[in-house]
């Protein structure tokens, strides 16, 4: 590719935010996602939340179960969701933020069905976290005052309004996790946030 088509796609790159390396990271996390997948049935079995099997001491599941997925359709519509959601917010938080958005909200998110949502004996896959993902760029744009934060929240709140009151979901999608995200991913994106502007404040 020459250095005319790489200055052609710089803009697109720089809007969907995949500048800067984050492209290469998207690709890879897209890639680990499909791996797990390959690996068969019995390694999901093995990694997803199953309240028993947690039970007896199997603390991995709470969060390994966000990286497995029933089948490949189910796959490709988080991956999407995750495309979608980076080009959004990736450069709201840098590398070990979001870390911390991820595993924090993974956590809570299977804490969340451990304690209140006892009738969820399994589940798998990032539906949970990527709505936490969302909420807490959403409550970076609201601290920090951008143009489209009433949008990104009122669309998280219909969702959840929606699903919670309106939607008749199919068996295999858990709602619950969503709920849990949201508020999890919210409530870090403001921490975060706050611990960013008050280590602004103390440099000058």
């Amino acid at each position: 590719m020459n250095d005319t088509k790489i200055a052609r796609l710089a803009p697109i790159t720089t809007a969907l935010q995949w500048d800067r390396g984050r492209g290469i990271l998207l690709i890879g996390l897209l890639l680990l996602l499909h791996l797990l997948l390959g690996l068969g049935d019995s390694i999901a079995a093995l990694l997803r939340y199953d309240r028993g099997a947690i039970a007896a001491g199997g603390w991995w599941r709470l969060l390994t179960a966000h990286a497995v997925h029933l089948d490949l359709h189910h796959l490709i519509l988080n991956e999407l969701g995750l495309v979608l959601i980076w080009s959004l917010f990736a450069a709201d938080f840098n590398v070990v933020e979001w870390c911390v958005v991820v595993l924090l909200s993974a956590l809570a998110i299977s804490s969340g069905m451990w304690w209140g949502s006892p009738y969820v004996t399994w589940y798998v896959g990032a539906s949970g976290v990527l709505h936490a993902v969302m909420a807490a760029g959403a409550a970076r744009h609201w601290l920090t005052g951008q143009w489209d934060r009433w949008i990104l929240l009122s669309g998280l709140a219909a969702k959840l309004i929606y699903e919670r009151g309106f939607s008749q979901p199919g068996p295999m999608i858990v709602i619950d996790a969503h709920l849990y995200g949201v508020l999890a991913g919210f409530v870090i994106g403001v921490a975060l946030t706050l611990r960013m502007a008050i280590m602004r404040k103390g440099s000058f």
